[in-house]
């Protein structure tokens, strides 16, 4: 219960609203009970591929920050919500898999990301689940910081 207490933390901040924040404890509570390796690949402008392993019910900004990876400015806000620069872009058939249906705020954001597209999600919301074992996000060449 303890590995969780900075997770809830952080994803309480990220949210507002009952209905998410009970997404939000649930996505935490596969965490917590479910120790099992998903396997994911950020694909980056270059064309430099990193594939890592993730808990289930981690969010994508927080598995590229744990596994180091460096992509220049993503994350600005730390996964407050307040700006685009986790912005990722993924396929539509793995769009379609995502669970947590995107809120106001996140679209908000969204509307700020460079390279937009219809299959965008900002990873500082969207949670790994089995469903996406062996997703491939594309992080777009750009970063828009507006904060």
């Amino acid at each position: 219960m303890l590995r969780l207490v900075p997770q809830l933390a952080r994803c309480s901040r990220n949210f507002t609203g009952q209905k998410v924040i009970r997404n939000c404890v649930k996505s935490l509570s596969y965490t917590s009970t479910r120790y099992s390796d998903i396997t994911m690949t950020y694909e980056l402008t270059s064309g430099e591929k990193y594939t890592v392993k993730a808990k289930e019910g981690e969010n994508m900004l927080d598995i590229a920050i744990n596994n180091d990876i460096d992509i220049d400015g993503f994350g600005a806000c730390e996964g407050t919500l307040a700006c685009s620069t986790c912005h990722l872009i993924f396929k539509q058939e793995d769009f379609d898999k995502i669970e947590d249906v995107a809120t106001d705020e996140e679209l908000d954001m969204l509307d700020l990301a460079f390279g937009l597209t219809d299959t965008s999600r900002l990873g500082c919301q969207v949670c790994l689940t089995k469903k996406l074992e062996g997703v491939v996000v594309k992080v777009p060449e750009g970063v828009n910081d507006q904060r």
